[in-house]
């Protein structure tokens, strides 16, 4: 199993999907969006609106952190202290590979080994989450998501940075505390809540820049790729 280089045709017209510009995968925040199951609803509303007769317009967010795409801190799931004021601009600026995951229910070991994880790497897995655009449906509770023993290869391989596109690294009512405790205590910085659907496989330039949120555990963020 290899990655495709993002220029690598696939016998397909990719329609736009491949280009030397940046592509934006960011998930937009929007009023009523999916959220996780108890947290706060996304309310994104005005507050003066100059089509009401006000001199301005003024626009208010209601949400969690952990909404859209975002990241996680180490403090998120442990202990540690470190928040997302604290994230080294590395994490989230440089090469990247997206590795696509054929396993329509985990994100196993077993289709990670081939690819030769290395250190310090930046990993975004594009798996069956892209193929629907979810921030507008509700809730999928079997969304794909890393295995425990995946997040346990991952922090062996000593990443630095993982992302995915759905709202969690680890599972509904599963093994979501086990996944984000493993990674994060390990110091892997987490990126939730990407927008793969117009991304190829392949090798790119990163940078995803959270909202600096002082001593906080995540922040909403713009992710943005450009292929290598």
């Amino acid at each position: 199993m290899h990655t495709r280089s993002p220029n690598q045709s696939s016998g397909k017209r990719n329609h736009g999907l491949v280009s030397e510009e940046w592509i934006d995968i960011t998930v937009p925040l929007s009023d009523g969006m999916v959220h996780w199951p108890g947290d706060p609803p996304v309310k994104v509303f005005r507050v003066r609106d100059m089509g009401k007769g006000d001199d301005f317009n003024m626009t208010a967010l209601s949400m969690s952190v952990h909404t859209a795409t975002h990241l996680d801190a180490p403090s998120h799931f442990t202990k540690l202290k470190t928040g997302i004021d604290k994230m080294p601009l590395s994490a989230v600026v440089g090469k990247a590979r997206v590795i696509e995951i054929e396993d329509k229910d985990l994100i196993t070991p077993e289709e990670l080994r081939p690819y030769k994880l290395k250190k310090g790497e930046r990993i975004l897995f594009k798996t069956r989450n892209s193929k629907k655009k979810w921030d507008k449906k509700p809730f999928d509770e079997n969304f794909v998501h890393l295995s425990t023993d995946a997040a346990k290869y991952l922090v062996e391989r000593q990443v630095q940075t993982i992302g995915v596109d759905y709202l969690s690294i680890g599972g509904y009512e599963g093994n979501v505390s086990e996944v984000h405790h493993i990674i994060l205590e390990a110091r892997i910085w987490v990126i939730e809540g990407l927008d793969l659907s117009q991304v190829e496989p392949g090798n790119y330039e990163l940078i995803c820049l959270p909202i600096k949120i002082e001593n906080c555990e995540g922040a909403p963020a713009r992710a943005l790729l450009r292929p290598v």
